[in-house]
């Protein structure tokens, strides 16, 4: 069945009677790989080749299904608001994107970017992004790491080597919806729990429950914890907040096998204060490995480049040398070999130091721009009184609705394209003119007030 329990259009097996936090994927996926029933085509009466749980998967992301339609009714002429698609836009309706990276690409010569990359990724690659992200603190010489296209493919990764099949991952209620698919198509399931408490702060009592049930049921856990500038809602965890969430999870690992994955995919975005999450992790990698999903995508605005990495940090040697040789092994037998020519710039974007700093002016300007959307969405959703997280930065923000899908429906109507979610509506800043805001904003409170 269809469902979107705090995903964006999440499509996953929901199992029979089981509640909001529950396992709602390996009991229906343990069964279905004992079922042999024939998949039947009506038309041709052909039996189909496809096994069962791969037959009736939808063919699109509804996402870029919802993009699609809000590109068409533009291009046709009328008057669009589009505020669906994760990427960041010019306020003419341009993909924005950093100079200097581009004209690194351009610099790399043809026979070294048309050569196989390793099959982890090149050294000085691995070694650039580990100190991108860790440089500075004792988690960077606790570190291994390869290449992966994109985040995604990190979180793949992730997936397939610290669960068994049949069992969850453990995320947010709010999450970025191809989780899961990810894990459905790793034959993983996810399970949920609350983001929010009663006050809007982080619900640190049902994270610590949520992750106490998942030991219990299957013996270790797989956390992933999208922050900062989390996608789909813009929340940010606060000091106090990630205290609670490394002591909560340093104790987990001392009775079982944990791995703590970081996605900081939209991290780049966010605040100076908030870029420092770095050293509440320092404490977690004392019992558990520490996964960090690191991504060119945003941060180098190179969303086709599928540039990436899953870093893996663990104070045990051992333990390091284990992971190392399990991500050479996954990436030979998922895609072999990343995208040697974004590789190959990104080694030189962050290693040399006039590239780097000239990448960081270039990305500031994207930041305030993104900013000041941000900022005309605060004053304005405030004063039309809608209700939605605390945001600070990011590409996202979701506003709370009982029926996200009549609310998209009427705003569709009036020409505004944002996101439907179980209990929210996400909207795409990254991709609205600051001046379309107040507009948008106008057209979520008019479909929000068509419910009281």
């Amino acid at each position: 069945m269809s469902e979107r329990k705090g995903g964006i259009h999440a499509v996953i097996l929901a199992c029979p009677g089981s509640d909001g936090e529950g396992c709602r994927y390996s009991v229906c996926l343990k069964a279905s790989l004992h079922e042999h029933h024939t998949v039947m085509n009506a038309s041709t009466a052909r039996r189909s080749t496809l096994i069962p749980a791969a037959a009736d998967r939808p063919g699109d992301d509804p996402i870029f299904q919802l993009n699609g339609e809000a590109t068409r009714r533009a291009q046709s002429g009328e008057s669009i608001v589009n505020a669906t698609l994760g990427a960041l836009m010019e306020d003419d309706g341009t993909l924005a994107i950093l100079p200097t990276v581009v004209e690194a690409l351009r610099q790399v010569p043809a026979k070294r970017a048309a050569a196989y990359a390793p099959i982890s990724g090149d050294a000085p690659y691995l070694a650039a992004v580990i100190e991108d992200v860790y440089g500075g603190t004792p988690l960077a010489a606790q570190c291994v790491a390869a290449a992966t296209p994109g985040g995604t493919g990190a979180l793949h990764h992730a997936i397939a080597l610290f669960l068994e099949p049949g069992q969850d991952l453990l995320t947010t209620d709010f999450h970025w919806g191809p989780y899961d698919t990810l894990a459905s198509q790793a034959r993983r399931g996810v399970r949920t729990v609350r983001m929010f408490d009663a006050r809007g702060g982080f619900d640190l009592a049902a994270y610590e429950a949520g992750l106490s049930r998942c030991l219990a049921d299957q013996g270790r856990a797989l956390v992933f914890l999208n922050t900062p500038c989390h996608n789909p809602t813009g929340y940010s965890l606060d000091e106090r907040e990630w205290r609670e969430v490394a002591r909560i999870t340093r104790a987990a690992g001392a009775q079982a096998p944990v791995a703590f994955l970081v996605d900081m995919a939209y991290a780049r975005f966010g605040t100076p204060e908030l870029q420092r999450w770095q050293h509440h992790v320092e404490p977690i990698v004392e019992t558990c490995t520490v996964l960090t999903a690191w991504t060119a995508s945003k941060s180098l605005a190179q969303y086709g480049s599928r540039i990436g990495a899953l870093l893996a940090a663990s104070s045990d040697p051992a333990e390091r040398e284990r992971i190392k040789n399990a991500l050479a092994y996954a990436c030979r037998g998922t895609w072999s070999n990343c995208n040697h020519l974004g590789i190959l710039a990104a080694i030189e974007l962050l290693t040399k130091p006039e590239l780097r700093a000239a990448v960081e002016t270039e990305r500031q300007r994207l930041v305030a721009l993104l900013d000041e959307r941000v900022a005309v969405f605060n004053r304005a959703a405030r004063a039309a009184g809608l209700r939605y997280p605390r945001y600070e930065g990011g590409f996202f923000v979701s506003v709370f609705a009982p029926d996200a899908e009549r609310v998209a429906a009427a705003m569709r109507a009036d020409g505004v394209y944002v996101v439907p979610m179980e209990g929210a509506v996400r909207v795409a800043l990254c991709s609205t003119p600051a001046a379309a805001v107040p507009r948008l904003v106008a057209s979520l409170a008019k479909a929000l007030g068509s419910q009281a």
